[in-house]
């Protein structure tokens, strides 16, 4: 259930409630009983840690792990090397 955050247009008075989605919402000051409004919050970031989450998420590489991939080397073509003719 989120939390939604109002103010109150006539005072001021601003407040969160822990309400359901399907509720409606709140119409009226709980000080001076006047018109609120409900402010848009950002919202707030998710990071999902722990088991049932992807292995390789958050965790962290053993020294010498031979499952980590090591960009190719810069020096080393494509193409096959040439091979001498004798």
């Amino acid at each position: 259930m989120p939390t939604y955050e109002y103010e109150c247009t006539s005072c001021g008075h601003r407040f969160e409630v822990f309400q359901s989605m399907t509720e409606e919402r709140l119409k009226d000051c709980p000080k001076c009983h006047k018109k609120l409004r409900r402010l848009v919050g950002s919202g707030a970031g998710i990071i999902f840690r722990g088991a049932g989450f992807y292995a390789t998420d958050y965790r962290k590489k053993a020294p010498g792990d031979s499952s980590k991939k090591e960009p190719p080397d810069k020096k080393e073509s494509s193409s096959p090397p040439d091979k001498k003719e004798g």
